[in-house]
């Protein structure tokens, strides 16, 4: 397998480390210490002041056929491809086509009239409030991968929507349904798809030469390097499968994504440059932060600013990183899921630079020292069952040690009276609001101590059991279930083979096993059932009307 590995001294020795040209080629090299030539692999580029210093391919782009992976073969981004499609739409507003405060309706009269207006500019930082339609279609028992989806049918979706997550601007939820949506709307505003916009005005201005999109994945594609995940029972083939794309699906090296973080950061996209838009933020409607920016995640890491953004498809895993301080990027990409590769980004920019932050050490990572005692008592107050406010998601808190057991699974320790944190996530205790926080998932998600954790054993009677069962129908779907009994388990069948067990939650609330989703039962003023709803993260309060 042919490596290529690029290393400018010169430009090393302006860092303030005084390492030498070979161990900073041997420490970078240690970041990709889990990727083995047999197994499929990773690609790894970082560049300095605009030049590239290390570029390298490890494992297989092909198990079936042998083929070793290249730092010219084509993998999926992801996520990481929004921000292309965020500058899609901020190139349109700067040649006079649309505005961000545009209601989407204007481009997309499908969607219903929600009685408040989405901009474009909610939903280009996810506040828009719409649900996910691959969410959704999960709700119907085949999820993304299992069909061949397009951005119509994604439009589909989206439109037979009868409510938002959130009012427009509230929350940060998100949706890969804004997504989809911009590459619709750049289709209808330019004339051109959003692959033929993009290659005009960014892939061809910044040479990005390798980087085309999936828009139909039975397009022969040179180069491509197969998707996998590793099972109990070795790796196996995990392809997108989908006609999506906007949201994701940007076939690309990290070479290309290096030269388009060079091109953008230079104030290149765009004349005049739109890199302010493209870096700025929106404060939600009460005034709290929200990092997301156009396609891009803005923050701070060990103190220095960072611009970043990954990304998931099928078994494709991808981070894409830059350090304007530092001028310092960093592009990961992955055809396999077993590791992260915002991990590998994170080891190498450890490499250059220093930790100017003692703040976030202990708001993320704290040293031991940093951790506080409280008094028995005070944590036996946070003891309890948290439920999210705008669902019925719950979460309960107990007493392990000096910390706060999450879900029997994490424990924080304190760092005040009301803060406590975990190796890469915060709990902050408000009275009886508890606000959790994952710093690889910042959706707002506000949560209410309930009145006793005794609700989470209440049970539903058999009579209760014999009024669930029956024949549902969503019109949001487009789609039918079940529910019945199967020995003493409640079951919930979506498609003739997706079926789950529920399990009782508290009074006509289940968690859907295995499927991270909740169901609320719906009753009328009868008391009598009158349907039932679904939720997750991405898509709140579906419903499912009985029959």
């Amino acid at each position: 397998m042919k490596i290529v590995k690029l290393l400018i001294l010169t430009l090393l020795t302006q860092l303030s480390f005084g390492q030498t040209q070979k161990d900073t080629l041997s420490m970078i090299d240690k970041t990709l210490s889990q990727y083995v030539a047999s197994n499929p692999g990773c690609q790894l580029s970082v560049s300095k002041n605009g030049k590239l210093i290390y570029s390298n391919a490890v494992g297989m782009a092909d198990l079936e056929h042998n083929i070793p992976l290249t730092t010219n073969s084509l993998l999926e981004a992801g996520s990481v491809s929004k921000q292309f499609t965020a500058a899609a739409i901020l190139l349109l507003e700067q040649q006079g086509k649309l505005s961000l405060d545009d209601d989407v309706r204007k481009y997309i009269p499908e969607l219903p009239d929600y009685g408040t207006p989405i901009k474009l500019h909610h939903m280009l930082h996810h506040t828009s409030g719409l649900r996910d339609w691959g969410v959704i279609a999960a709700y119907t028992g085949w999820p993304r991968g299992t069909k061949f989806y397009t951005n119509d049918d994604a439009l589909d979706i989206i439109s037979r929507q009868k409510g938002l997550n959130n009012k427009p601007g509230d929350e940060f939820i998100y949706s890969n349904s804004n997504y989809n949506l911009f590459a619709i709307i750049v289709q209808r505003v330019s004339g051109l798809t959003l692959a033929d916009f993009t290659k005009k005005y960014i892939f061809e201005p910044a040479e990005m030469t390798h980087t085309q999109w999936r828009d139909d994945p039975n397009k022969i594609v040179p180069n491509r390097a197969i998707a996998y995940s590793n099972t109990k029972n070795g790796y196996k083939t995990d392809m997108p499968n989908e006609y999506v794309y906007g949201n994701g699906g940007l076939l690309t090296t990290t070479e290309d994504l290096l030269k388009w973080n060079q091109f953008y950061q230079e104030g290149r996209l765009g004349n005049p440059s739109l890199l302010l838009k493209q870096t700025q933020t929106e404060l939600l409607n009460d005034n709290k932060k929200n990092e997301y920016a156009a396609g891009l995640y803005i923050k701070k890491v060990s103190g220095w600013d960072n611009i970043s953004h990954g990304g998931t498809a099928g078994g494709y895993r991808s981070y894409l990183e830059v350090y304007p301080q530092l001028n310092i990027s960093i592009a990961v990409l992955s055809n396999t899921s077993q590791f992260s590769p915002n991990v590998v980004s994170s080891n190498v920019a450890k490499i250059f630079m220093p930790d100017i932050s003692d703040k976030e050490k202990v708001t993320k990572n704290p040293k031991q020292d940093s951790f506080v005692v409280l008094p028995e008592e005070k944590l036996n107050r946070y003891v309890g069952t948290y439920k999210w406010d705008t669902k019925s998601v719950l979460f309960d808190l107990k007493v392990k040690g000096k910390g706060l057991l999450l879900k029997n699974q994490i424990l924080f320790k304190p760092v005040s009276e009301n803060r406590f944190v975990a190796k890469n996530s915060f709990l902050e205790i408000k009275g009886n609001k508890g606000i959790y926080v994952n710093y690889s998932n910042n959706d707002t998600i506000h949560y209410t101590k309930l009145p006793s954790t005794k609700l989470l054993d209440t049970k539903p009677l058999e009579k209760e059991v014999s009024a669930f069962k029956g024949k549902y129908f969503s019109e949001e779907t487009n789609s039918g279930a079940s529910i019945y009994q199967e020995n003493d388990k409640l079951i919930i069948r979506l498609n003739p083979n997706v079926a789950y067990i529920l399990i009782p939650s508290y009074k006509d609330v289940f968690v859907v096993e295995n499927a991270d989703t909740e169901l609320k039962i719906i009753r009328n003023s009868y008391n009598e059932i009158k349907s039932f709803t679904l939720s997750s993260e991405r898509a709140i309060n579906v419903e499912f009307k009985k029959l």
